[in-house]
């Protein structure tokens, strides 16, 4: 290969799906020892492009070369081969298998009497030490943390020999001091030669770690300059198109208490604990962030605020109120609103119409239904008006949500959640995989519903997000919730150290507890 000619070209790219045109004549080069910060709106066009590079779709117009070679088109198998590697978003291992099975899975032929195991070891073991990624090649996948976990997909992808590794938002799920060991990784990759595709949202982490940046809007090529003569600022400009909306945070001034968990505990059908000893106060106007590692109890957090989950001891008050049974309805009438983690399996139904998603929290109420007949005519006026006032670009009110980009998803489900006036809202994850812009909106929606009186809850792995909205953290390792912490007494390598259970970290961080 010529020194000049770049590891990865892609020229001329264009792909359309019916009349929506998702890549629209796209050139993008890749060079050795380099990172690429690929930036853009939800919808913008990138992963129809990374669908095209590694062979799940063919471009109807172009052609991508690899090491100055043509790259076969819809062929994934000859993209692993020329050595293309992705760690996707939501990673892609089998927890009941070790690390070693997991990274070799797919290397050797499946008709073999024999299993290569110790050289397996020993390759894992060079590269891991070559790039520092601490990982026990005999662990078992389900016994790892999320950092580890991701550490394993970028051993299984160097396994493979990769030069050219994608990254789908890699510090999604990561501590402040895991994405500083990622990133410490990265710089040592690229010293080895390997080029690097970052794909992120989070633009603070671009200005750190990337040497170019290229931008997509609406499919196409609409920015690209070398990362320090860039801005944060004016990424965000070019990726939306104008100018972002500020997101303004009010000052702490928290009413009555609406929702109380005193000392809540909860078991599974096999007994095993869920939550322990967990207690929080949210008051009317105010804010408060839930920060922790992915597992440490959200999900379940989550399900007793929305009545999915029952506690085995401890009180739950609402509005002042005794609850001695939880039930989802019951919470849903008596001003719970619910932006579930999961958009695509448990906020929509994805075969079923926008009208229809609607309807899922709004069949109960009058207007909408009488004597069990639905009034479609009224549940149609009503999501025009939130398709209007949301800008939810969905084809349509007869569209199934699965052709929805994810971002007009989460704007569907708020909508339907906020247009109730909710006096509680739980948002738990409720900007992951959204743009700049998306999120601006979002954080706006819940800081205007806190400023008419509303209690919010957000549970959130980006603490940047927590910095940005919330009025008070409460840190959730194993089941437990911290006591609040005011966020301006903080700092999030600090949050990051409680996330992962340093108990001295979390001793200190009481000290800046936020008083009531």
């Amino acid at each position: 290969m010529d020194h000049h000619t770049p590891l990865l070209s892609l020229q001329n790219i264009t792909k359309s799906f019916g009349s929506l045109v998702a890549n629209d004549d796209i050139n993008l080069e890749l060079n050795s020892g380099e990172i690429l910060a690929l930036l853009g709106e939800n919808g913008a066009g990138k992963t129809t492009l990374m669908n095209i590079l590694f062979g799940h779709y063919v471009a109807d117009t172009g052609s991508v070369e690899f090491g100055g070679k043509p790259l076969a088109a819809g062929s994934p198998r000859d993209a692993l081969r020329a050595g293309l590697g992705m760690v996707h978003q939501h990673f892609t291992l089998a927890d009941n298998m070790s690390v070693l099975d997991n990274i070799t899975l797919g290397t050797e032929p499946i008709f073999s009497f024999h299993r290569k195991k110790n050289e397996a070891r020993q390759k894992i073991k060079r590269l891991a030490d070559q790039y520092e990624i601490d990982v026990n090649s005999n662990s078992m996948v389900g016994n790892l943390s999320v950092g580890q976990r991701q550490r394993v997909e970028i051993l299984k992808a160097l396994y493979r020999d990769t030069r050219v590794l994608i990254l789908d938002e890699p510090t999604s799920v990561l501590t402040p001091q895991e994405s500083d060991h990622l990133f410490a990784t990265l710089k040592l990759l690229v010293a080895e030669g390997l080029a690097v595709i970052f794909i992120t949202h989070k633009l603070r982490e671009v200005m750190a770690v990337s040497d170019r940046c290229v931008v997509l809007r609406h499919g196409k090529v609409t920015f690209r300059c070398a990362t320090t003569e860039t801005t944060a600022e004016e990424l965000a400009r070019e990726m939306v198109g104008g100018q972002l909306p500020t997101v303004k945070r009010k000052e702490l001034s928290p009413g009555k208490p609406l929702l109380q968990f005193t000392r809540i505990s909860t078991v599974n059908r096999n007994g095993q604990q869920l939550l322990s000893d967990l207690s929080l106060t949210l008051r009317s106007g105010e804010i408060i962030g839930i920060a922790g590692v992915s597992g440490n109890g959200q999900t379940h957090l989550a399900d007793l605020v929305s009545g999915l989950l029952v506690p085995s001891s401890g009180e739950v008050q609402l509005h002042g109120e005794t609850l001695t049974r939880l039930k989802p309805l019951y919470m849903l009438k008596n001003g719970v609103g619910r932006i579930p983690e999961d958009r695509t399996s448990t906020g929509l139904i994805g075969d079923m119409s926008v009208v229809e998603n609607v309807a899922l929290e709004k069949y109960w109420k009058k207007e909408f239904s009488r004597f069990g007949v639905i009034n479609h005519n009224g549940l149609a006026d009503h999501t025009s008006e939130l398709i209007e006032d949301y800008d939810i670009r969905c084809g349509g009110l007869a569209a199934n949500a699965r052709t929805m980009s994810g971002g007009n998803m989460q704007k569907l489900i708020l909508g339907r959640v906020m247009s109730e006036n909710p006096r509680v809202i739980l948002a738990n994850q409720p900007t992951w995989g959204l743009d700049v812009g998306a999120t601006t909106f979002v954080h706006q929606q819940l800081i205007e519903a806190s400023g008419k009186g509303a209690g919010v809850i957000v549970i959130s792995e980006d603490l940047d997000e927590l910095f940005t909205i919330a009025d008070a953290i409460q840190v959730m390792y194993q089941g437990s919730l911290s006591p609040p912490i005011d966020p301006a007494q903080t700092t999030a390598a600090e949050l990051g150290l409680a996330m992962s259970g340093h108990r001295d970290v979390v001793h200190s961080l009481l000290l800046k507890e936020v008083q009531p």
